[in-house]
């Protein structure tokens, strides 16, 4: 399926959009120099986190995911396995310990465990959709 055009404001419809990490970066890291840097880096960050294990769910949002030439950085929202023991992470992994990333990824990178999702899962991925001004944006999983 592929991620739909942009709305008026420059962001993806609001909704979930299933795309795999090849389709995110060929549609969002092209056309700047700066969408290419923040895409490596999205893609340094799927690595380690499927490296991690017991990742459930992994959502892009942000600036990334919108028309802006220049965005700040890439945001992604981990949901993991209930059985995900940060604890026990080691070599690169271990930079998923703490929430934020920012130091460390150059990004916005948070984590739940499913249990953890008040809610339900659905709910904890949908509050990423929720922009700083109450509007809704679209995410990609």
């Amino acid at each position: 399926m592929a991620i739909p055009a942009f709305t008026a404001t420059g962001d993806l419809p609001p909704g979930i959009h299933a795309a795999t990490l090849k389709e995110v970066l060929a549609r969002f890291s092209g056309e700047t120099t700066r969408r290419r840097a923040v895409g490596a880096r999205l893609e340094r960050i799927v690595g380690i986190a499927h490296a991690a294990g017991h990742v459930a769910r992994l959502v892009v949002f942000g600036s990334f995911v919108t028309d802006k030439p220049e965005p700040n950085d890439v945001d992604v929202f981990l949901l993991m396995e209930d059985t995900f023991d940060a604890g026990s992470l080691r070599g690169r992994p271990v930079a998923l310990r703490s929430c934020g990333g920012q130091a460390h990824f150059g990004a916005s990178v948070f984590w739940l465990r499913r249990l953890a999702a008040l809610g339900g899962e659905d709910a904890a991925v949908e509050y990423w959709g929720i922009k700083r001004d109450g509007g809704v944006r679209g995410l990609v999983e």
